[in-house]
C-alpha cells in the first residue's frame, strides 16, 4: 500500500482520483440524503471563513415568522456544491465529446460550495436593506462581491493553494475560473466577445451551472427551492433531479448552452412559479418584512458602536467591516446578541449607546412588531412625487417576479427533441399554453407603522392617499359575487369610526400630519362588475 501511495503522489491527477475513493467524507443531508464530497471540499469546509455560515440564517428574519426556518447558509452551500457536482458529472458521463475534465468537475464543485461566502448577518437583509442606508456611497455592493474577496482570503489564510495543486488544479487559471462562476457576467455583457479567462468558449456551458445569468436555471435555485420548502412546510412542485437527468449541452451560434427536453417546458414554468410563490408566501411575507425592517433599524442604530477588529489591528464599524475580510469573518447573526447583551465595564446606571438598538430588538422578542398599515400595487414610476415622505418613513417596495425582472425567462431557454438531441431551439409561449402569465413582474408598496397608537390614523391616511392617486387597496374591495359592501371600517383622526359605505364628504383632523383635510369617498362601478370605493 505504501509503494502504491508513493506512485500516486508523483501524479497530481492520480492523487485526486485516489483520494476521491479513499478519503471522501459522507454528509447526511435532510434534503439530498447521503452525499460524498471530495477531500478538497472538506478542507474548504473546515475553515473559519466557511464555518461562519453556520451562524447566518438562510431566510434572514423569516425564522421569526416560520419556526421551522432555522436552516443556515452552511448547509445550503454544501447542498449547492453537491448538486453542482451532480449536474457536471451527468453531462460528463452522457456527452464525453464535451471533454469535461476532473479539474473542471472539481472547480465547479468548489464554486457551488463557496458561492455564498460573502453573505452578511441575516443574509439578504444585510446587503439589500442595511447596507444601502448605512453606506450610501457603496449602496450597490452585493454579497457576491464579498464572496470573491472571502474566497481569496480563505485560500490565502488557510494555505489551500498548495492543497489545490496537489489535487490537480492549475493555479492561478483555476482560481480565476472558480471566481468567474461565483459571479458571472450578465448575459448582455457576454453576448459578443468571450469575456472569461478561466475557460475557453468551448466550455461556456460550465458558467450556467452555479449561477446562470442566461435564464436563471441553476443549482443554487434547485437547492434553496427544496431546502426552503422543506423547512417552511411548503410543498415543492419542482423536481430538480428530473432536470439534471434531461439536461444536455447543445451548440447555439457557436456557444454551448445547457438545454432541456422540449417536454419539460411546462415544468420549467412551474419552477419559476414556485420561485414567485416562495417570495409571495415566505420571503416577502408581511410579518417577515416587518421583522427585517426592525432588525435593519437596530443595526443602523448600532452601526458606529459595533466594532470589529480587522487586519493590521484596525477597528471597523458594522457597515465598514465588509471592506476587511478578517473583520467580516467575525460578523454573523450573533451581532444581535452583542446588541441585546452588551458587555460593558461602565456604571450600570449609565445609558448604553446601544440602548436604542436594544429597545428595537426587545420589541421583536416580545412580539411588539411594526404594524402593517396597508399595501397597494405600484403601476407607474411617478408615485414617489406625491408620497408624504415626512410622515411615512417606514415604507418598502416589494418586487415579485420570475427572476428576470419583467422578462419571461423561458424566452432565453433552449430545448432539444428526442429525435434530434443535438439541435437547440426556443419554444414560443403560444405553443406551451394560453394560460401562461402575460406580466412577469409586479411591485407592491407596503407601509408599516412603528407606533401602534397611531395605527388607525395611519391606515386612514394611507387609504386616502391611495384614493387620491388612483391606487387600489384591499380595504376598498367589494364582494364581486354578492355585489354588496364588506363591513370594513376606516378610522379618522378624530377617533370616530366610519364604515366604508358612507358616501358623504367630511372634514377630519389627521393626528399624523397635523392638518385638516377633506376626504371624499366615492363609489364607482367598474366595467368588470367589481364595485370599489
Amino acid at each position: 500500500f505504501s509503494h502504491l501511495t508513493d506512485q500516486v503522489l508523483q501524479n497530481p491527477l492520480s492523487l485526486s482520483i485516489f483520494c476521491s475513493f479513499l478519503f471522501t467524507q459522507v454528509f447526511n443531508d435532510p434534503i439530498h440524503g447521503h452525499i460524498e464530497l471530495h477531500p478538497l471540499l472538506v478542507k474548504i469546509i473546515d475553515t473559519p471563513q466557511f464555518q461562519r455560515l453556520r451562524n447566518i440564517k438562510q431566510l434572514g428574519g423569516g425564522y421569526y415568522v416560520f419556526p421551522g426556518a432555522s436552516h443556515n447558509r452552511f448547509e445550503h452551500s454544501i447542498g449547492v456544491g453537491h448538486l453542482a457536482g451532480e449536474l457536471v458529472k451527468t453531462l460528463k458521463l452522457k456527452q464525453p465529446e464535451l471533454d469535461i475534465s476532473e479539474r473542471d468537475v472539481l472547480c465547479v464543485q468548489i464554486a457551488g460550495l463557496c458561492h455564498d461566502l460573502g453573505h452578511g448577518p441575516f443574509s439578504h437583509l444585510f446587503d439589500g436593506m442595511f447596507n444601502p442606508e448605512a453606506d450610501p456611497e457603496h449602496k450597490d455592493w452585493k454579497h457576491e462581491d464579498a464572496s470573491l474577496e472571502m474566497f481569496d482570503h480563505l485560500v490565502k489564510t488557510n494555505g489551500l493553494a498548495q492543497e489545490m495543486e496537489r489535487y490537480g488544479l492549475i493555479l492561478p487559471p483555476d482560481l480565476t475560473f472558480i471566481k468567474e462562476m461565483i459571479k458571472p457576467l450578465k448575459s448582455d455583457d457576454a453576448e459578443v466577445l468571450w469575456p472569461y479567462e478561466g475557460r475557453d468558449e468551448n466550455k461556456s456551458f460550465l458558467y450556467e451551472i452555479v449561477s446562470n445569468k442566461q435564464n436563471g436555471i441553476d443549482v443554487d435555485k434547485f437547492d434553496y427551492f427544496a431546502r426552503d420548502c422543506h423547512h417552511l412546510g411548503i410543498r415543492n412542485n419542482f423536481d430538480h433531479q428530473r432536470f439534471i437527468m434531461f439536461a444536455r449541452v447543445c451548440d447555439v451560434n457557436g456557444r454551448k448552452h445547457i438545454c432541456s427536453r422540449d417536454k419539460e417546458v411546462a415544468n420549467l414554468y412551474d419552477m419559476f412559479h414556485t420561485r414567485n410563490s416562495l417570495h409571495r408566501r415566505a420571503y416577502q411575507h408581511r410579518v417577515t418584512k416587518s421583522v427585517e425592517i426592525m432588525i435593519k433599524d437596530a443595526l443602523l442604530k448600532a452601526d458606529q458602536y459595533i466594532l470589529t477588529k480587522g487586519s493590521g489591528g484596525t477597528t471597523l464599524c458594522l457597515s465598514k467591516a465588509k471592506t476587511d475580510m478578517e473583520a467580516y469573518t467575525k460578523l454573523t447573526d450573533q451581532v444581535i446578541e452583542r446588541i441585546l447583551h452588551p458587555c460593558s465595564c461602565s456604571n450600570e446606571f449609565t445609558l448604553s449607546p446601544l440602548e436604542e438598538a436594544r429597545m428595537i430588538l426587545q420589541r421583536i422578542m416580545s412580539r411588539d412588531l411594526y404594524q402593517f398599515v396597508g399595501e397597494t400595487k405600484v403601476c407607474n414610476q411617478g408615485w414617489t412625487k406625491n408620497w408624504p415622505w415626512l410622515f411615512w418613513p417606514t415604507m418598502i417596495v416589494v418586487t415579485l417576479d420570475y427572476g428576470m425582472k419583467n422578462k419571461d425567462p423561458i424566452n432565453t431557454t433552449y430545448f432539444y427533441t428526442k429525435a434530434n438531441p443535438t439541435e437547440a431551439f426556443k419554444i414560443p409561449r403560444e405553443q406551451v399554453s394560453k394560460l401562461l402569465p402575460v406580466c412577469f413582474a409586479e411591485k407592491i408598496l407596503r407601509v408599516y407603522c412603528k407606533n401602534s397608537a397611531s395605527l388607525r390614523d395611519a391606515k386612514f391616511c394611507f387609504q386616502s392617499w391611495c384614493h387620491e392617486n388612483d391606487f387600489l387597496t384591499e380595504v376598498t374591495l367589494y364582494s364581486q359575487r354578492q355585489h354588496r359592501v364588506r363591513k370594513e371600517w376606516i378610522y379618522c383622526g378624530t377617533g370616530e369610526r366610519r364604515p366604508t359605505d358612507q358616501l358623504n364628504c367630511k372634514s377630519d383632523f389627521c393626528a399624523l400630519t397635523g392638518e385638516k383635510r377633506i376626504f371624499s369617498i366615492v363609489r364607482r362601478e367598474q366595467q368588470t362588475g367589481l364595485q370599489q370605493v
